[in-house]
């Protein structure tokens, strides 16, 4: 991104390409290069199994210009977490346009470097909500393997293990971000946050947070947020398919994306600058 003081991303999530028909997915395509961005965020949610690296292949083929990647629950559907993230670390090495941001760390989007993107999968991990008592029973248990042999406090344990390593890998990326960066914009499948977790236009209950919120992910966001009061973060996920903005302090805000099967949208056109971050919404 040569020369570039300021810089337009495209945003998507839960695009579900493995619902879509050809027509849509090519209409798609055509919309997000018709913007002329300097890149695509995708916060997960992109297809399912081995199809995930094929829509992959096939976006990285489409589109001439940087595609940054995180992956949601749906994306290890019919295989293993660790089998896919390999598939697609995999195809990044190969796809010079392709970022799996999981994989990195924090990226410099301006010459300045006044603008970074970091990013992670982020897993919904059981410490927000009333697990024990939640009458949620999701697919991700059953089509997951990892997860196909495990009773409930095994499961309990294990989402919170998930969460914990999300967390860990996103604090190395945000303190690998220079001091002198201004803007910071977090790319996550999962809500962070109760506030962030929206449906219907309203935020979770307690039955339901369990499954959707990666609460040590949103503790340490606020950590950072507060130790980097020079630095403003912009939170980018999905995973509920309804949208809503959650302003957590005065310098980190949440993003959530809405999202229709088989219908791929842009959620929104994002002008960032050293001065601050504008969401223009599409969807």
């Amino acid at each position: 991104m040569s020369g570039r003081t300021d810089v337009q991303l495209v945003w998507v999530t839960d695009p579900h390409l493995d619902h879509t028909e050809e027509t849509v997915w090519q209409t798609w395509i055509e919309s997000i290069a018709s913007h002329g961005a300097n890149g695509v965020v995708i916060t997960g949610d992109i297809s399912e199994g081995d199809d995930v690296v094929v829509q992959l292949q096939r976006l990285a083929g489409s589109l001439n210009l940087p595609i940054y990647i995180v992956l949601g629950n749906h994306d290890f559907y019919h295989s293993s977490i660790g089998k896919t993230r390999q598939r697609v670390i995999h195809l990044t090495r190969e796809r010079a346009n392709l970022h799996y941001l999981t994989d990195l760390h924090s990226i410099l989007l301006d010459d300045e470097g006044l603008i970074a993107l970091v990013g992670e999968d982020g897993w919904a991990d059981a410490t927000e909500g009333d697990y024990e008592n939640s009458t949620i029973q999701l697919n991700d248990f059953r089509l997951i393997e990892d997860f196909q042999n495990e009773d409930a406090a095994q499961r309990k344990q294990h989402l919170h293990r998930l969460g914990e390593e999300s967390a860990e890998r996103l604090r190395e990326k945000l303190e690998s971000i220079p001091p002198a960066a201004k803007q910071v914009i977090v790319a996550t499948h999962i809500p962070p946050f109760c506030e962030s977790c929206w449906y219907e236009g309203k935020t979770t209950d307690a039955n339901w947070a369990p499954f959707f919120v990666c609460g040590q992910v949103g503790k340490l966001l606020i950590e950072h947020a507060n130790r980097r009061a020079d630095q403003s973060f912009t939170v980018l996920c999905g995973h509920t398919h309804h949208d809503g903005i959650a302003r957590i302090s005065d310098n980190l805000v949440v993003y959530t994306g809405a999202s229709t099967y088989g219908q791929p949208s842009i959620e929104a056109m994002i002008h960032a600058s050293a001065d601050d971050v504008r969401f223009e919404r599409q969807a």
